[in-house]
C-alpha cells in the first residue's frame, strides 16, 4: 500500500453511489490489475462537507496498515492518493481537495445490487436470496450457510486485535459462486473495542450491533420463496433505528410460525436484545444452530420440488448484463449448480 499517482489508472465505469463514496472501475495501467477509485461523493465535496469522509478514509488506511492486510476477506488497498484537488482526472469540477482510494476489485457480485437499479426493474436482491438467506443449491456435505461463517470468522480476528467492522450489510459484501467465498468491499465504520459514545444517550456500540446487523441481513423468518420474484427484492436493508426495535420486529416474524428454527432465533434475539452475549463464541453456536435448523426444515417443505424450481429460475437472472458489469461470467461461476436438482 503506498501513495500512487492517479494519471496510472484507467477509468472503465461507474459503479455506483453510496452514502460517502463514489465508486468506479479502473485499470491499473502498470500491472493490469482491475481495481475501483474510490473518492467522496461528489457533491459532497463541491459543497465542502466531505471533512468526515475524509476522517473514515483516513481511519481506514490507519487500520489497514496495522492490522487490515493480514484479514482474509477484506478487500486489499493498493493505494492512495494525494490529498489535493483531481478534477483534471475525473473531469468535472469539484474545486476543492480530497483523497482517492485505489482497492483491489473483488471478484463476484453483490449480494445487493445499486438501489438505483430498481428503476430498470434489476432484481437487485439476488445475490443476498440465493446465496445468502435461502443457498438451496448447496449439496449436504458443503457447510450450511457459508456467507454466515465467513462473516463470523473475520470479525472474530478483528476483536482479537481489538476492532468491531460494521456496516456488513448486502452491498458491501461480494460473493463469488465458484469458489463460495465473500470479500468485504468497505471497512470504514470501525469501532475500537472499547470505545466510548460521543454523545451521552447513545450506548457505545460493541458485539451485539454486530450481532444485530448478522441477524437483520442474513437471518429470516420466511420460508424459501415459491416462485422466483420472491428472490428479487433485498431483505433487512432499511435503516436501524435502535438495536432494541430490530430485535423486538424480527422477533414478532418468527414468534407468528412456532418451529424449532423460531425457537432457536428467538433465543438468540432475546440475548441480542439484552446485550447478554459475552463473547463470540457462543453467539456463533446459536447462529449456527439456528441455521442448522433452518436447512433440516427447508428439506422437508411439502412443496419442496416447486421451491427448488423457483430458486433454480431465480439463479438464471443473474446471466443479465447488469452482473457483468462485474468481475462475474455467468456461464462459469454458475456452472457449479449445474447438478442441482
Amino acid at each position: 500500500m503506498e501513495e500512487l499517482e492517479l494519471s496510472r489508472f484507467e477509468i472503465t465505469g461507474l459503479l455506483g453511489t453510496g452514502a460517502d463514496y463514489e465508486v468506479r472501475s479502473a485499470v491499473d495501467r502498470e500491472t493490469g490489475q482491475q481495481v475501483v477509485l474510490k473518492r467522496p461523493v461528489p457533491q459532497a465535496i463541491s459543497r465542502q462537507m466531505h471533512g468526515p469522509i475524509e476522517d473514515r478514509t483516513d481511519r481506514t488506511l490507519a487500520f489497514y496498515r496495522t492490522v487490515g492486510v493480514d484479514v482474509p476477506h477484506l478487500s486489499p488497498i493498493v493505494g492512495y492518493s494525494e490529498r489535493r484537488n483531481h478534477d483534471d482526472f475525473y473531469g468535472d469540477e469539484t474545486q476543492h481537495e480530497y483523497r482517492v482510494l485505489a482497492v483491489a476489485r473483488a471478484a463476484g457480485i453483490p449480494l445487493a445490487g445499486d438501489v438505483r437499479a430498481r428503476i430498470l426493474r434489476v432484481p437487485i436482491g439476488l445475490g443476498q436470496n440465493l446465496f445468502g438467506l435461502f443457498p438451496l443449491g448447496y449439496s449436504d456435505a458443503e457447510p450450511a450457510f457459508p456467507i454466515q461463517q465467513q462473516l463470523l470468522s473475520v470479525q472474530e480476528r478483528l476483536y482479537e486485535a481489538g476492532y468491531i467492522l460494521l456496516d456488513l450489510g448486502p452491498q458491501n459484501i461480494f460473493y463469488q459462486p465458484s469458489s463460495n467465498t465473500i470479500t468485504i468491499i468497505d471497512s470504514g465504520d470501525l469501532v475500537v473495542v472499547g470505545e466510548p459514545s460521543l454523545t451521552r444517550s447513545r450506548q457505545p456500540r460493541d458485539i451485539h450491533d454486530f450481532f444485530l446487523e448478522m441477524i437483520k441481513y442474513y437471518t429470516t423468518s420466511e420460508l424459501p420463496p415459491e416462485n422466483p420474484d420472491g428472490y428479487r427484492d433485498t431483505h433487512g436493508t432499511r435503516p436501524t433505528i435502535t438495536l432494541e426495535q430490530e430485535m423486538d420486529e424480527i422477533g414478532m416474524g418468527y414468534s407468528r410460525n412456532p418451529s424449532p428454527a423460531s425457537d432457536a432465533a428467538l433465543t438468540m434475539i432475546n440475548r441480542v436484545r439484552d446485550r447478554s452475549y459475552e463473547d463470540f463464541a457462543a453467539f456463533r453456536d446459536d447462529l449456527t444452530g439456528f441455521l442448522e435448523e433452518v436447512r433440516i426444515r427447508n428439506r422437508s417443505l411439502p412443496d419442496l420440488e416447486q421451491v427448488h424450481q423457483a430458486w433454480r429460475d431465480a439463479l438464471q437472472l443473474l446471466n443479465a448484463d447488469y452482473w457483468r458489469r462485474f468481475v462475474f461470467e455467468p456461464e462459469a461461476e454458475l456452472a457449479v449448480f449445474d447438478d442441482f436438482s
